[in-house]
């Protein structure tokens, strides 16, 4: 029967139809590359990202969530890594390309949402997402959480850069299908944050995203958590 919800899947499809569209909207949003986004303007990578390179992390193969223009895959391609990177947005994944032309690197570039991606299961040794966690409407979050799982080798490390309260407003969950908006995305505390990581993940290290003067070769402001965690057995 049409629009009947049978399975789990169709649950979430009906969620996602009370919202936007992420497709048309990520693509007008890389439309203009002119505009005055932090990260259209900076090149270079996030400042924890450098900092988990220079400290302890030694990835091999590597997935970028929501890679946008490439600023953080195109780093970990430079360390040595093996980078796949994925972004539900064609042009972003052009400016990508462009980019990683342009600074020499390979990187495998994959236009496509996380919940579409086909993944080899446990090939990972790290994941980054830059952004793409305060976007996703909250009954995506389990999903998102096992897809990490599923991706990640044992003892594999995954990190996180997401709105705080200084970044976006703090929406309750429901609220968020109420106002069928997402307010241009999540605002998260440290405690609504955490305890959606917490029972999967052992959490290494948290904390503010620090304020890095431009220009500069590194990315940074402080309205981002950042988040470094370890997959659980």
């Amino acid at each position: 029967m049409e629009n009947s919800i049978l399975n789990y899947e169709d649950l979430m499809d009906m969620l996602d139809d009370l919202l936007r569209e992420p497709k048309p909207f990520w693509e007008s949003f890389y439309e203009d590359r002119t505009k005055d986004i932090p990260f259209f303007q900076v090149k270079g990578p996030d400042e924890n990202l450098v900092d988990y390179f220079e400290r302890e992390l030694e990835p091999r193969k590597v997935l970028d969530l929501g890679c946008g223009p490439g600023r953080n895959a195109i780093y970990m391609a430079k360390k040595g890594c093996i980078v796949d990177a994925i972004d539900i947005s064609e042009k972003a994944i052009e400016w990508a390309n462009e980019r990683a032309i342009e600074e020499g690197v390979n990187i495998n570039l994959f236009c496509n949402s996380l919940f579409d991606f086909e993944f080899e299961e446990h090939s990972y040794d790290f994941i980054y997402d830059s952004g793409l966690f305060h976007h996703l409407a909250p009954h995506r979050r389990l999903t998102y959480i096992e897809i990490i799982k599923k991706l990640l080798k044992v003892n594999g490390k995954y990190g996180l850069v997401c709105f705080n309260t200084d970044g976006a407003v703090d929406t309750p969950d429901w609220n968020v299908y109420k106002e069928r908006s997402l307010k241009g995305g999540i605002g998260y505390t440290e405690k609504r944050l955490k305890e959606v990581f917490e029972e999967d993940f052992n959490i290494i290290e948290f904390r503010k995203m620090k304020d890095i003067a431009q220009p500069s070769d590194r990315f940074g402001y402080g309205f981002l958590w950042i988040a470094l965690m370890e997959r659980l057995c």
